[in-house]
């Protein structure tokens, strides 16, 4: 094909070969990469870390946190969020293999709990007046210790990695065009692939961590119907600040609780059987 135009100079086109070879680059990473079930939900998926690598990596972050924040290490929220903590470990069971739990609480004012890979989970004593009671503490650290059992972070990752290899595929097409018509088209590109593809998935995972996190404190015992109530509270304390939901990586406060009601007959029946 010729893309000359009358003048004998060249048109500007897109290139064939970059987008195929970042095809194939893109194939690779994925087949490559580690399978992975998850042990909730049965689903299969494919991930950037081995176990080992997301362990270390958890571990260099927490005594990085440890480092910068001030641990509390008695009173009585501490004995409620280890409490908690242990109860939910043990639910966990097999699910966790490999995983050394360890849990710190630490003095801010910020409304936040975590769990990175291998098990290391921080949560803010600012997190505890809208967990409200030690159920509700459980489906906040349910969900963030459900998060690293699915190993999202891994996950994201690999998608990450797969993402910024089209993205160069993409640019390389590009060479002959001007850089205004560039920086558009990837802007473009780069908007799609973000509302497309990169926040829905951040929101799957979320929705994911909701599922098997109330699944889990049930349990442990705790009632799943507490985790409905948490979600509640979570809307009312941030109404109005949080961007729309296609615009996050987070679903609505109304979306979690609709989807944790559509859910709750299954819950139940795990409360009930860990209640016998």
């Amino acid at each position: 094909m010729d893309f000359r135009d009358e003048n004998g100079r060249v048109r500007p086109h897109i290139k064939i070969l970059p987008v195929v070879l970042a095809g194939l680059f893109i194939l690779f990473q994925f087949l490559s990469s580690e399978k992975f079930t998850n042990p909730v939900t049965g689903e299969k998926h494919r991930v950037g870390m081995s176990p080992q690598q997301e362990a270390a990596l958890g571990l260099q972050s927490y005594q990085q946190i440890l480092s910068q924040e001030h641990a509390i290490t008695s009173g009585k929220d501490v004995e409620i969020v280890t409490r908690v903590a242990q109860r939910l470990a043990s639910a966990i069971g097999q699910d966790g293999e490999g995983f050394q739990w360890e849990v710190s609480v630490l003095q801010s004012q910020q409304v936040n709990a975590f769990c990175l890979p291998g098990g290391k989970i921080c949560v803010y004593t600012g997190i505890l007046p809208v967990a409200k009671t030690e159920a509700g503490l459980a489906a906040v650290m349910g969900h963030e210790m459900a998060h690293a059992i699915a190993r999202h972070g891994s996950q994201r990752i690999l998608q990450q990695q797969m993402t910024q290899t089209a993205m160069l595929g993409v640019q390389g097409s590009m060479s002959n065009m001007s850089y205004e018509q560039q920086r558009t088209l990837m802007g473009l590109l780069g908007a799609g692939a973000q509302y497309g593809v990169i926040l829905p998935f951040s929101r799957k995972h979320e929705s994911e961590a909701d599922y098997m996190g109330t699944m889990y404190m049930a349990r442990a015992g705790y009632d799943p119907r507490e985790a409905v109530e948490l979600w509640k509270r979570m809307g009312q304390d941030n109404q109005g600040q949080k961007p729309p939901e296609y615009a996050s990586t987070h679903p609505s406060d109304s979306t979690r609780v609709r989807q944790l009601e559509e859910w709750m007959p299954t819950f139940e029946a795990e409360y009930q059987k860990a209640k016998k």
